[in-house]
């Protein structure tokens, strides 16, 4: 593959149940190292833009570790009622954010960009879940977004 090509890195993390799991997300290289290109369905601690270094097993990429932080942060959410996930993912977007839709019907990760104020968002996300409307995971937290 050229330097312009994708390539999938792939995470390996446990489940909720213990079992060792592993997702794959599209990244493209930068020199040595890769940046993340997807936001992440499972995998913890991890977000779009990340660069991270890789170890190549057989020509199967693995996460090594994180080389520089993007500034992204990830929240995993479950939509609890379906009729109301388009008016939700407009919501999310409103805030200046982007998601991705999961194989897993009203389960989607969202990236949340350095530039949003991660205050409002959460208030957002916690008055939802406090009104049952959703449970959300924060699986990777920027530096930005902790302070």
């Amino acid at each position: 593959m050229d330097n312009n090509s994708n390539y999938k890195v792939h995470f390996v993390y446990s489940s909720l149940e213990g079992a060792t799991e592993t997702e794959s997300m599209w990244a493209e290289k930068i020199g040595d190292y890769y940046k993340i290109l997807n936001v992440a369905f499972f995998a913890p601690n991890i977000a779009y833009g990340d660069i991270v270094k890789v170890e190549d097993d057989g020509g199967v990429l693995y996460f090594d570790e994180l080389i520089e932080e993007s500034g992204h942060s990830t929240i995993q959410m479950i939509i609890f009622d379906k009729d109301h996930q388009s008016m939700i993912e407009n919501e999310i977007l409103g805030f200046g954010c982007d998601w991705e839709g999961s194989h897993r019907k009203n389960y989607i990760s969202i990236d949340v960009p350095s530039e949003v104020s991660y205050v409002r968002f959460k208030e957002y996300l916690m008055e939802g879940q406090m009104e049952n409307r959703w449970n959300f995971k924060e699986a990777c937290l920027s530096q930005i977004h902790r302070s």
